[in-house]
């Protein structure tokens, strides 16, 4: 059995080396960056998304609330009505502000009347209107890089169009592509830092769900989306981590534990559903000890994601 700490640094594989390939993504993605160019996203990707629910922007994008805009505005102020709308729960409203900008090109308009359709969020919902914003999101970007201004936006899309082919859009042509997600993950994961793509990417390689199995692979990326905070990634690499067997390294229950138990109390109730088994499951198997040590962790907010 490895030692995690040397198993964790090795970090994933290179882009093109056996299950970390491009190659099937590319009717869907533009060419991709090269290795040295790919840096993380994930604070990035999370302050530019954030900006539209709120936070230290709000004073600088303010409008008149009673300023009427028509569609022949400029596309920024477009999409500044449609933020203030929506923060007021006009959402009627928003969409449509939203839509104007984006039939003019703006990024941020697009992606969020993209997220829109996908939840029903003041919209009919409608999958495949959603997933045909963002493949176009995608498909338009031409700097494919996590330092481009859209950076945040393609990310996000990418991550969408993989769960779209991962399970398909009914009465639509969106068929189910494992192969295909599998790639589009990779690709959000390795370029953009998305930690959801990192997490999902690793669902799938644990499994081998879209191509072969590789559980150590499947670990590291876990270990990356764990660090950024990702709770069902904690989750799922704690499951790992406490016996050790599933990735042949020396079982850590104690920190495997204490993962379990941090993202069941930090997860929302759709994750808890299958969090709650396998943190119970650990609970009952772990000796004392490890039971308070990993309750200890918990309370401290010290839980070590992976050793140095």
């Amino acid at each position: 059995m490895a030692d995690s700490s040397v198993f964790f640094r090795a970090g994933p594989a290179h882009a093109g080396r056996g299950d970390a390939s491009y190659e099937g993504a590319q009717t869907l993605l533009p060419a991709p960056a090269s290795r040295g160019r790919l840096k993380s996203l994930a604070t990035v990707a999370a302050l530019a998304i954030a900006v539209f629910f709120g936070g230290a922007a709000d004073e600088a994008l303010a409008l008149d609330p009673n300023s009427m805009l028509s569609p022949d505005s400029a596309p920024s102020d477009l999409f500044n009505l449609g933020f203030n709308a929506y923060k007021r729960g006009e959402k009627t409203e928003a969409a449509e502000a939203l839509r104007y900008a984006a039939e003019k090109g703006h990024p941020g308009a697009r992606w969020k009347l993209g997220r829109m359709y996908a939840d029903g969020d003041g919209v009919p919902k409608d999958d495949y209107e959603a997933f045909k914003i963002f493949q176009d999101i995608v498909a338009d970007d031409q700097d494919d890089t996590s330092t481009s201004p859209n950076a945040a936006y393609v990310a996000s899309s990418v991550t969408a169009l993989a769960d779209y082919m991962r399970t398909g859009i009914p009465d639509t042509p969106v068929r189910i592509d494992l192969p295909q997600a599998r790639q589009l993950y990779f690709h959000a994961a390795s370029v953009f830092g998305s930690a959801q793509a990192q997490f999902q990417l690793g669902r799938m390689l644990l499994t081998g769900e879209g191509g072969r199995a590789n559980p150590r692979q499947a670990a590291r990326w876990l270990n990356l989306a764990a660090e950024k905070g990702n709770v069902q990634a904690q989750a799922l690499l704690g499951h790992l981590l406490f016996d050790g067997e599933q990735i042949a390294i020396d079982p850590e229950p104690a920190r495997g534990l204490a993962l379990l138990t941090m993202a069941l109390r930090k997860a929302p109730a759709s994750d808890r559903e299958w969090i709650r088994p396998m943190q119970e499951e650990a609970f009952s198997l772990a000796s004392e000890g490890d039971r308070r040590t990993a309750l200890a962790l918990v309370a401290s907010q010290a839980v070590p994601i992976a050793r140095n």
